[in-house]
């Protein structure tokens, strides 16, 4: 495809780093020389397109591929594993992302709501979708901005509401929707996620959770697995061990005190989750980290 080339030329000449945050708001360029072992990260909600190579994405038991043929949709913020698939120095990967404005997608939302349904079943709040011509146009020319700075602060916002559209009226509007109307499923799992991720220290109570979410028990259990791809109780173990990595990571403290601050009451226990869900134990996990980011500070937060 002649314009995926375009995107990958743009991105490539204007992304020398391995995450380069643009001038243009909300916009992200990615690249990386070589394959990437799999590193968790919190995904906001956000659009990607792959220009080259192709990215693996596991959220719970849920693994999703994309590549230039398919685009990435995150609704809500999900704690994942991300792992480039192919990359090489003569032919790197390269990426595209752009943050959701959920202002903005609500705004959008209430001028065409009488040509959306309103389908409120439970979805998932990461998936993938064939990228068209039409998506993959306004993505062109947001970039192609990067070249003209002037024109970037009255045209960035027009691009970014045709490809809010455009993903609106796509195969994953469905899913966009219901994060930016307060009464939909996802909205009302998602007020339980923002309540895990502010107090992931506390013990978990599923009844408050629910109450929280306005569901009953059994209707938030579905909903919230359906969205997370994950239980509850699985969600707060990855928020408080990715929050004990960064903290190990930041403040060279002792694994036990760590392990404590995030919630933790066993010292074994917590080293024995860290080992599984990172494959080292705390201290030889953060020291591994400290050395990476001697070599790429940018290497260790890579969502897209």
């Amino acid at each position: 495809m002649e314009a995926m080339h375009e995107l990958r030329a743009l991105i490539e000449r204007h992304c020398t780093e391995t995450r380069f945050e643009t001038a243009v708001p909300r916009v992200t360029l990615m690249r990386s020389a070589s394959q990437t072992a799999p590193t968790r990260v919190l995904y906001e909600p956000l659009f990607c397109v792959v220009a080259q190579g192709r990215k693996q994405v596991m959220v719970g038991d849920k693994v999703l591929i994309y590549d230039t043929a398919k685009y990435l949709v995150v609704s809500v913020d999900l704690p994942a594993s991300g792992a480039i698939l192919d990359a090489s120095d003569t032919e790197p990967y390269l990426a595209f992302s752009m943050r959701i404005d959920r202002t903005a997608l609500a705004s959008m939302i209430l001028e065409l709501a009488e040509h959306l349904d309103d389908d409120d079943a439970p979805s998932a709040g990461m998936a993938v979708s064939p990228i068209d011509a039409e998506l993959l146009d306004p993505v062109i020319r947001m970039v192609r901005l990067l070249d003209r700075p002037r024109d970037s602060g009255i045209l960035s916002p027009l691009i970014e509401r045709e490809i809010l559209y455009r993903l609106l009226t796509g195969a994953q509007g469905r899913m966009l929707r219901q994060i930016a109307l307060s009464d939909s499923r996802l909205s009302c799992v998602n007020r339980a996620i923002d309540w895990i991720k502010h107090n992931f220290s506390e013990a978990i109570r599923i009844e408050g959770l629910a109450a929280i979410a306005g569901m009953s028990v059994s209707s938030f259990h579905r909903h919230f697995k359906a969205v997370t791809s994950m239980s509850p109780l699985q969600f707060q173990k990855q928020i408080r061990l990715q929050e004990a990595r960064r903290l190990l990571l930041g403040q060279r403290a002792d694994a036990g005190s760590i392990g404590f601050a995030v919630g933790y009451e066993s010292q074994s226990q917590f080293s024995r989750e860290y080992s599984r869900l990172f494959g080292e134990p705390p201290g030889r996990d953060a020291a591994r980290l400290r050395e990476l980011s001697v070599l790429d500070p940018q290497r260790l937060s890579q969502p897209v």
